[in-house]
């Protein structure tokens, strides 16, 4: 039955509305106010027009054939009661419907009726700049674009100039869409916006000279703009010169904040770590709840092996963003080191209660924090626990059930359970046979229960799996060294080893170990030298006092072998040379 004709506006169309403007546009930020204020002015402006039975059937049956996923006849059917109707709304919701099936072309025929239903509407003019942008229809777009620029107020002009970039950003034609924005901001390069603006858009198209010239211009025209000089920065040629301009600009201007954690950042990458941190200093006392400035003095005082600082600063992180619900920050990571800082100073129980608050939903994460735990466990004496807890993971990938059974291994050998610990990872390496780690740890393992055969054999097969493993051609050839044999063949392996990492200390000390043994005095004594000035390890040092004692330097042997024992009173190494050497310190 025929409804009676009813007077009034169109209602909205039924269905989910799709924000045509965020489809097409940058984001703006309004004012509510503002925005209930517009709402009533346009709802003043509709047309009143009656809605018919026939008319309410045409919309209905659109929304409906919609939703059957036709979009064709629906989008023609409301373009068609917008321009009989001059409701705007049925225009918007007609270019929503070709943008859901990314239509653009179409999309952009209906933003057009709806702007010239409305002209008024800011709304309907940025999608159809969005459109306009997309379509490649950039001379239109930048007719638009240039009143929009010169209508702006001065104090909105920048943020325009902003929204221009980012409505070009998303033109196929990238060298037009440039082209286009310096002609837009041309006659504003007055303003420092528009030259900060150029130079990024000159950076990001690869001509450095011209961005460089556009940051050089900006930061004349406003000496004193953190901006300005970041941008500079970002995109001078001259790399190395960045530092000492962005001292002499925080020299000149030390309050500004910005530029000064941006010069930190650099003297960090320089591994100007104590200049680094004298900086993120002074910004910690402007706020001293910085989260950003706390992790990084944390970071900082850790690789000045600064622990204690360290400790403080993590320690206060925590603190803060306990205190802060509304910041999502991951604290996990801090409280991995605070953990790492309290195992070092042999604090197991603190390091333990730093875990435990790991509740990460990074897997990888919270997994290796659980590893970890078990490990600290053991170190408590609680190795049933720590077992359990490893046993507990049960983690669906291979190389994470490997990493558990090399954590179970390593647990029981220092607990002194040698055997157990060989039959802990003797099978793993049975259910891995391609992890090379895993068989790394039980070719050492084998040796330390004199199985040399299955040491090598395993080591041999990490050579196969991980080529570039130098800690495998090292332990093999220190292997061969330590037992007196086929010295040559563990020279060219111990080579092979500090070629591929020539600054690691242990594999100088195994190539001083092998030259010693081949009766090389001063070619052993060179290279346990240049490892111990990199590592003072106890071990290093035991082979150095060797050396040294054989060459007669008796009594620096003796200060070394002091040393080793103080820093390991229980090293094998260290027994077994003072035994064999029939030396008493």
């Amino acid at each position: 039955m025929a409804q009676p004709p009813q007077s009034g506006p169109v209602p909205p169309v039924p269905g989910k509305p799709a924000a045509v403007a965020d489809e097409t546009a940058a984001p703006e930020v309004t004012d509510a106010a503002d925005d209930d204020a517009d709402d009533a002015s346009e709802q003043a402006r509709l047309p009143k027009v009656a809605l018919t039975s026939d008319l309410l059937y045409k919309l209905m049956k659109a929304e409906l054939d919609f939703r059957e996923g036709n979009w064709k006849e629906p989008y023609a059917a409301l373009l068609d009661a917008a321009k009989l109707t001059r409701d705007p709304r049925l225009a918007r919701r007609a270019a929503e419907m070709a943008l859901s099936v990314n239509e653009h072309q179409s999309a952009l025929e209906a933003v057009a009726a709806w702007r010239g239903l409305s002209p008024d509407s800011e709304e309907a003019a940025r999608a159809y700049l969005g459109l306009a942008v997309l379509t490649d229809k950039l001379p239109e777009a930048e007719a638009i674009l240039q009143q929009r620029l010169a209508e702006a107020p001065i104090t909105e002009r920048g943020a325009a100039m902003f929204q221009a970039r980012q409505f070009l950003g998303r033109a196929k034609d990238k060298a037009m869409a440039a082209a286009m924005f310096e002609r837009l901001l041309s006659p504003y390069r007055h303003m420092i916006e528009a030259r900060i603006l150029l130079a990024q858009s000159a950076f990001a198209r690869g001509d450095k000279a011209q961005a460089e010239s556009e940051a050089r211009a900006a930061l004349a025209l406003k000496p004193d703009s953190e901006i300005a000089v970041l941008t500079l920065a970002q995109v001078a040629l001259d790399q190395g010169g960045v530092e000492p301009m962005l001292a002499r600009f925080i020299a000149a201007n030390p309050k500004a904040r910005e530029v000064r954690a941006a010069h930190a950042r650099i003297l960090v990458d320089q591994k100007q770590y104590e200049k680094a941190r004298d900086s993120f200093e002074v910004l910690l006392k402007d706020q001293p709840e910085d989260l950003g400035t706390l992790y990084a003095l944390g970071i900082l005082s850790m690789q000045l092996d600064d622990p204690e600082s360290a400790e403080e600063y993590l320690v206060h992180f925590t603190e803060v963003l306990a205190r802060s619900p509304e910041d999502e920050r991951d604290p996990s990571r801090v409280l991995l080191m605070l953990s790492q800082l309290a195992e070092q100073r042999g604090d197991v129980p603190a390091a333990l209660k730093w875990i435990g608050k790991i509740e990460s939903e990074d897997p990888a994460l919270y997994f290796g924090a659980q590893v970890k735990r078990a490990q600290l466990m053991a170190r408590q004496g609680e190795l049933a626990g720590a077992r359990k807890l490893l046993a507990g993971l049960s983690p669906s990938e291979a190389t994470q059930q490997a990493q558990v059974v090399l954590a179970e291994g390593q647990i029981l050998r220092d607990a002194g359970q040698a055997k157990a610990a060989y039959q802990v990872l003797e099978d793993g390496a049975r259910k891995f046979p391609k992890n090379p780690d895993l068989l790394y740890d039980f070719a050492l393992q084998a040796e330390k229960l004199g199985r040399v055969e299955v040491m090598e054999k395993a080591l041999r097969e990490v050579m196969v799996l991980a080529p570039d493993n130098h800690h495998a051609y090292n332990a093999l050839g220190y292997s061969l060294a330590e037992r007196n044999v086929r010295l040559d063949e563990a020279l060219a392996l111990i080579d092979k080893a500090l070629k591929m990492a020539p600054e690691d200390p242990f594999i100088m000390d195994s190539m001083g170990w092998v030259h010693y043994r081949m009766g090389n005095l001063d070619a052993a004594e060179q290279q346990l030298r240049k490892a111990y000035a990199l590592r003072k390890d106890a071990e290093i040092a035991v082979h150095l006092g060797e050396v040294l004692w054989r060459k007669g330097a008796q009594e620096e042997a003796r200060k070394l072998l002091r040393e080793a024992r103080a820093k390991d009173p229980k090293n094998d190494t260290l027994k077994n040379t003072l035994a064999r050497l029939q030396l008493k310190l």
